[in-house]
Protein backbone atom coordinates (compact mmCIF):
# COMPACT_ATOMS: atom_id res chain seq x y z
CA UNK A 1 0.00 0.00 0.00
CA UNK A 2 1.36 3.40 -0.85
CA UNK A 3 1.87 6.47 1.72
CA UNK A 4 -0.76 8.34 -0.06
CA UNK A 5 -3.31 5.23 0.33
CA UNK A 6 -2.36 5.04 3.67
CA UNK A 7 -3.00 8.68 4.27
CA UNK A 8 -6.30 8.45 2.93
CA UNK A 9 -7.32 4.67 4.08
CA UNK A 10 -10.29 4.79 6.23
CA UNK A 11 -11.27 8.23 5.75
CA UNK A 12 -13.18 7.40 2.08
CA UNK A 13 -15.89 5.60 3.42
CA UNK A 14 -16.65 8.65 6.15
CA UNK A 15 -17.46 11.06 3.29
CA UNK A 16 -19.40 8.66 1.63
CA UNK A 17 -21.58 7.82 4.51
CA UNK A 18 -21.83 11.80 5.69
CA UNK A 19 -21.02 13.48 2.04
CA UNK A 20 -25.34 13.18 1.93
CA UNK A 21 -26.23 14.27 5.08
CA UNK A 22 -24.31 17.52 4.70
CA UNK A 23 -25.33 17.98 1.12
CA UNK A 24 -28.96 17.80 2.32
CA UNK A 25 -28.19 19.95 5.65
CA UNK A 26 -26.53 22.56 3.40
CA UNK A 27 -29.62 22.91 1.35
CA UNK A 28 -32.21 23.02 3.99
CA UNK A 29 -29.90 25.51 6.31
CA UNK A 30 -29.31 28.28 3.28
CA UNK A 31 -32.98 28.24 2.23
CA UNK A 32 -34.12 29.13 6.32
CA UNK A 33 -31.68 31.51 6.47
CA UNK A 34 -32.97 33.24 3.71
CA UNK A 35 -36.41 32.90 5.05
CA UNK A 36 -34.73 33.95 8.36
CA UNK A 37 -33.10 37.25 7.21
CA UNK A 38 -36.29 38.39 5.86
CA UNK A 39 -37.89 37.42 9.28
CA UNK A 40 -36.05 38.98 10.85
CA UNK A 41 -36.85 42.26 9.14
CA UNK A 42 -40.05 41.91 9.51
CA UNK A 43 -40.21 41.05 13.00
CA UNK A 44 -37.74 43.90 13.68
CA UNK A 45 -36.37 41.29 15.83
CA UNK A 46 -32.40 41.95 16.59
CA UNK A 47 -32.24 38.39 18.12
CA UNK A 48 -33.80 36.86 14.95
CA UNK A 49 -31.34 39.16 12.73
CA UNK A 50 -28.25 38.00 15.14
CA UNK A 51 -29.16 34.56 14.59
CA UNK A 52 -29.57 34.90 10.70
CA UNK A 53 -25.93 36.07 10.26
CA UNK A 54 -24.62 33.32 12.49
CA UNK A 55 -27.25 30.79 10.41
CA UNK A 56 -25.60 32.46 7.33
CA UNK A 57 -22.27 31.73 8.41
CA UNK A 58 -23.36 27.91 9.43
CA UNK A 59 -24.27 27.56 5.77
CA UNK A 60 -21.37 28.63 4.37
CA UNK A 61 -19.54 26.06 6.66
CA UNK A 62 -22.06 23.47 5.79
CA UNK A 63 -21.53 24.10 1.97
CA UNK A 64 -17.31 23.98 2.12
CA UNK A 65 -17.58 21.01 4.48
CA UNK A 66 -19.89 19.01 2.06
CA UNK A 67 -16.83 20.19 -0.62
CA UNK A 68 -14.38 19.33 1.42
CA UNK A 69 -15.87 16.23 2.71
CA UNK A 70 -15.72 14.89 -0.77
CA UNK A 71 -12.30 16.50 -1.65
CA UNK A 72 -10.79 15.47 1.28
CA UNK A 73 -10.94 11.55 -0.05
CA UNK A 74 -8.32 12.41 -3.05
CA UNK A 75 -4.96 10.43 -2.34
CA UNK A 76 -1.66 12.69 -2.85
CA UNK A 77 -0.96 13.61 -6.24
CA UNK A 78 2.06 15.21 -7.75
CA UNK A 79 0.72 18.52 -6.66
CA UNK A 80 0.08 17.59 -2.77
CA UNK A 81 2.32 14.41 -1.67
CA UNK A 82 -0.13 14.68 1.39
CA UNK A 83 -3.55 14.60 0.13
CA UNK A 84 -6.26 17.36 -0.08
CA UNK A 85 -7.51 17.23 3.75
CA UNK A 86 -5.32 20.52 4.79
CA UNK A 87 -7.62 22.23 1.95
CA UNK A 88 -10.39 22.15 4.91
CA UNK A 89 -8.65 24.65 7.19
CA UNK A 90 -8.65 27.23 4.18
CA UNK A 91 -12.53 26.80 4.49
CA UNK A 92 -12.47 27.02 7.90
CA UNK A 93 -10.37 30.64 8.00
CA UNK A 94 -13.06 31.62 5.37
CA UNK A 95 -15.87 30.63 7.79
CA UNK A 96 -14.07 32.67 10.49
CA UNK A 97 -13.46 35.78 8.83
CA UNK A 98 -17.36 35.61 7.67
CA UNK A 99 -18.94 35.03 11.46
CA UNK A 100 -16.35 37.66 13.06
CA UNK A 101 -17.40 40.64 10.35
CA UNK A 102 -21.30 39.16 10.49
CA UNK A 103 -21.12 39.62 14.60
CA UNK A 104 -19.71 42.95 14.44
CA UNK A 105 -21.95 44.33 11.93
CA UNK A 106 -24.94 42.67 14.85
CA UNK A 107 -23.15 43.84 17.49
CA UNK A 108 -23.31 47.65 16.05
CA UNK A 109 -27.20 46.98 15.51
CA UNK A 110 -27.79 45.84 18.49
CA UNK A 111 -26.19 47.92 20.94
CA UNK A 112 -28.09 50.98 20.45
CA UNK A 113 -31.52 49.11 20.09
CA UNK A 114 -30.29 48.38 23.63
CA UNK A 115 -30.26 51.66 24.72
CA UNK A 116 -33.18 52.76 23.04
CA UNK A 117 -35.31 49.43 22.46
CA UNK A 118 -37.87 49.52 19.81
CA UNK A 119 -41.06 46.90 19.68
CA UNK A 120 -40.28 43.08 18.38
CA UNK A 121 -43.43 40.88 17.08
CA UNK A 122 -43.62 37.96 19.76
CA UNK A 123 -45.76 36.31 17.53
CA UNK A 124 -43.60 36.26 14.42
CA UNK A 125 -40.28 35.59 16.74
CA UNK A 126 -42.19 32.59 18.04
CA UNK A 127 -43.14 31.61 14.98
CA UNK A 128 -39.50 31.85 13.59
CA UNK A 129 -38.02 30.10 16.44
CA UNK A 130 -40.60 26.73 16.61
CA UNK A 131 -39.22 26.50 12.55
CA UNK A 132 -35.64 27.39 13.53
CA UNK A 133 -35.81 24.53 16.01
CA UNK A 134 -37.85 21.90 13.69
CA UNK A 135 -35.19 22.53 10.95
CA UNK A 136 -32.10 22.73 12.51
CA UNK A 137 -33.13 19.37 14.50
CA UNK A 138 -33.87 17.76 11.58
CA UNK A 139 -30.42 18.47 9.95
CA UNK A 140 -28.93 17.31 13.12
CA UNK A 141 -30.73 14.00 13.43
CA UNK A 142 -30.26 13.40 9.45
CA UNK A 143 -26.02 13.58 10.37
CA UNK A 144 -26.34 11.15 13.85
CA UNK A 145 -24.35 8.35 13.62
CA UNK A 146 -23.22 9.09 10.24
CA UNK A 147 -19.67 9.01 11.21
CA UNK A 148 -16.53 10.74 10.80
CA UNK A 149 -14.89 13.87 13.01
CA UNK A 150 -16.29 16.34 9.68
CA UNK A 151 -19.57 15.24 9.95
CA UNK A 152 -19.77 14.90 13.81
CA UNK A 153 -18.81 18.62 14.40
CA UNK A 154 -21.29 19.41 11.68
CA UNK A 155 -23.93 18.04 13.80
CA UNK A 156 -22.75 19.37 17.24
CA UNK A 157 -23.09 22.88 15.27
CA UNK A 158 -26.35 22.62 14.10
CA UNK A 159 -27.60 21.44 18.09
CA UNK A 160 -26.12 24.97 19.05
CA UNK A 161 -28.41 26.36 16.75
CA UNK A 162 -31.22 24.45 17.75
CA UNK A 163 -30.66 25.75 21.64
CA UNK A 164 -30.49 28.99 19.98
CA UNK A 165 -33.78 29.23 18.94
CA UNK A 166 -34.81 27.74 21.69
CA UNK A 167 -33.78 30.65 23.71
CA UNK A 168 -35.53 33.31 20.99
CA UNK A 169 -38.73 31.17 21.23
CA UNK A 170 -38.92 31.59 25.46
CA UNK A 171 -38.16 35.70 24.73
CA UNK A 172 -40.52 35.40 22.33
CA UNK A 173 -43.14 33.96 24.89
CA UNK A 174 -42.08 36.65 27.24
CA UNK A 175 -42.52 39.57 24.92
CA UNK A 176 -46.26 38.08 24.38
CA UNK A 177 -46.84 38.71 28.41
CA UNK A 178 -44.50 41.16 29.29
CA UNK A 179 -42.97 44.49 27.05
CA UNK A 180 -40.07 44.01 27.91
CA UNK A 181 -38.69 45.76 24.46
CA UNK A 182 -34.88 45.51 25.68
CA UNK A 183 -35.10 41.08 26.08
CA UNK A 184 -34.35 41.48 22.33
CA UNK A 185 -31.70 43.48 21.54
CA UNK A 186 -29.93 42.06 25.00
CA UNK A 187 -30.52 38.04 23.60
CA UNK A 188 -28.58 39.15 20.37
CA UNK A 189 -25.76 40.24 22.09
CA UNK A 190 -26.14 37.36 24.14
CA UNK A 191 -26.11 35.32 20.70
CA UNK A 192 -23.59 37.29 19.09
CA UNK A 193 -21.11 37.09 22.12
CA UNK A 194 -21.45 32.91 22.17
CA UNK A 195 -20.72 33.12 18.22
CA UNK A 196 -17.72 35.14 18.71
CA UNK A 197 -16.38 33.53 21.58
CA UNK A 198 -16.20 30.15 19.63
CA UNK A 199 -14.97 31.40 16.61
CA UNK A 200 -11.47 33.17 18.41
CA UNK A 201 -11.25 29.38 19.92
CA UNK A 202 -11.31 27.64 16.50
CA UNK A 203 -9.27 30.71 15.33
CA UNK A 204 -6.44 29.63 18.07
CA UNK A 205 -6.66 25.91 16.67
CA UNK A 206 -6.71 26.74 13.01
CA UNK A 207 -3.83 29.13 13.58
CA UNK A 208 -2.27 26.42 15.60
CA UNK A 209 -2.48 23.92 12.76
CA UNK A 210 -1.59 25.92 9.76
CA UNK A 211 2.17 27.11 11.71
CA UNK A 212 2.44 23.50 12.31
CA UNK A 213 2.49 23.43 16.07
CA UNK A 214 2.09 20.60 18.48
CA UNK A 215 -1.05 19.41 18.31
CA UNK A 216 -3.85 19.04 21.42
CA UNK A 217 -3.13 15.95 23.58
CA UNK A 218 -0.04 14.66 21.64
CA UNK A 219 2.87 15.11 24.39
CA UNK A 220 5.72 14.89 22.21
CA UNK A 221 8.13 14.10 25.23
CA UNK A 222 6.43 11.50 26.53
CA UNK A 223 6.86 9.90 23.03
CA UNK A 224 10.71 10.20 22.62
CA UNK A 225 11.21 9.25 26.45
CA UNK A 226 8.91 5.98 25.41
CA UNK A 227 11.15 5.41 22.33
CA UNK A 228 14.93 6.83 24.47
CA UNK A 229 13.94 3.58 26.90
CA UNK A 230 13.29 0.77 24.31
CA UNK A 231 16.41 -1.53 24.24
CA UNK A 232 19.05 -0.91 21.96
CA UNK A 233 17.76 3.20 21.59
CA UNK A 234 20.93 5.68 22.68
CA UNK A 235 18.96 8.74 21.89
CA UNK A 236 16.41 10.51 19.74
CA UNK A 237 16.88 13.83 17.95
CA UNK A 238 15.02 15.69 15.50
CA UNK A 239 11.86 14.97 16.38
CA UNK A 240 8.84 16.77 15.48
CA UNK A 241 5.06 16.60 15.29
CA UNK A 242 2.28 18.57 13.39
CA UNK A 243 -1.20 17.68 12.13
CA UNK A 244 -2.56 17.70 8.60
CA UNK A 245 -6.51 18.94 9.78
CA UNK A 246 -6.46 18.53 13.20
CA UNK A 247 -6.94 15.06 13.08
CA UNK A 248 -4.67 13.30 11.53
CA UNK A 249 -0.78 13.81 12.93
CA UNK A 250 2.55 13.28 11.43
CA UNK A 251 6.07 12.39 13.28
CA UNK A 252 9.44 12.68 11.81
CA UNK A 253 12.05 11.49 14.37
CA UNK A 254 16.03 10.35 13.93
CA UNK A 255 16.89 7.89 16.39
CA UNK A 256 20.10 6.37 17.30
CA UNK A 257 20.95 2.58 17.42
CA UNK A 258 23.87 1.37 20.05
CA UNK A 259 25.85 -1.24 19.39
CA UNK A 260 25.83 -3.26 15.98
CA UNK A 261 22.08 -3.75 14.85
CA UNK A 262 21.38 -6.70 12.82
CA UNK A 263 18.39 -6.81 10.66
CA UNK A 264 16.14 -8.21 13.33
CA UNK A 265 16.74 -5.77 15.92
CA UNK A 266 15.84 -3.01 13.50
CA UNK A 267 12.85 -4.98 12.67
CA UNK A 268 12.11 -5.36 15.80
CA UNK A 269 12.47 -1.38 17.34
CA UNK A 270 10.51 -0.85 14.44
CA UNK A 271 7.85 -2.57 15.42
CA UNK A 272 7.80 -1.05 18.96
CA UNK A 273 7.99 2.06 18.11
CA UNK A 274 5.01 1.57 15.59
CA UNK A 275 3.08 0.64 18.67
CA UNK A 276 4.48 3.39 20.50
CA UNK A 277 2.86 5.99 17.71
CA UNK A 278 -0.12 4.21 17.48
CA UNK A 279 -0.68 4.59 21.78
CA UNK A 280 -0.18 8.58 20.93
CA UNK A 281 -2.50 8.78 17.98
CA UNK A 282 0.32 9.37 15.60
CA UNK A 283 -1.39 8.30 12.22
CA UNK A 284 1.93 8.72 10.12
CA UNK A 285 5.45 8.33 11.14
CA UNK A 286 8.61 8.89 9.57
CA UNK A 287 11.42 7.46 11.86
CA UNK A 288 15.40 7.34 10.54
CA UNK A 289 17.53 4.76 12.37
CA UNK A 290 21.20 6.48 12.83
CA UNK A 291 24.54 4.50 14.24
CA UNK A 292 26.28 6.26 17.14
CA UNK A 293 28.76 8.37 15.49
CA UNK A 294 27.11 8.62 12.23
CA UNK A 295 26.84 12.59 11.30
CA UNK A 296 23.25 13.16 11.06
CA UNK A 297 21.75 14.37 7.51
CA UNK A 298 19.77 16.97 8.30
CA UNK A 299 21.41 20.00 6.17
CA UNK A 300 23.19 22.75 8.60
CA UNK A 301 23.22 20.44 11.32
CA UNK A 302 26.80 19.52 13.09
CA UNK A 303 25.92 16.97 15.35
CA UNK A 304 27.17 13.41 15.41
CA UNK A 305 24.50 11.08 17.04
CA UNK A 306 26.59 9.71 19.54
CA UNK A 307 26.63 13.24 20.89
CA UNK A 308 22.59 13.62 21.00
CA UNK A 309 22.46 11.88 24.92
CA UNK A 310 18.23 11.57 23.92
CA UNK A 311 17.83 15.32 23.06
CA UNK A 312 15.35 16.85 21.03
CA UNK A 313 16.85 19.32 18.41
Amino acid sequence: MSREERLGHGHHHHHHEGGAGIRQAFFLHLVFTLVEIAGGIWTNSMAILADAIHDLGDSFALGTAWYFERLSGKAGDERYSYGYRRFSLLGALVNIVILVVGSLFILSKAVPRLLSPEPSSAGGMIGFAVLGVAVNGFAALRLKGKGGMNVSMVAWHLLEDVLGWAAILVTGIVLLFWKVLWLDPLLSILITGYVLYNVLRNLKSTMNIFLQGIPGGVDLGAIEGEVNRLSGVGGTHHAHVWTLDGRDHILSMHVVITGEADRETILSLKEHIRGIMKKHGIDHSTVEFEFEGEECRISGCNCRTGETNGSSI
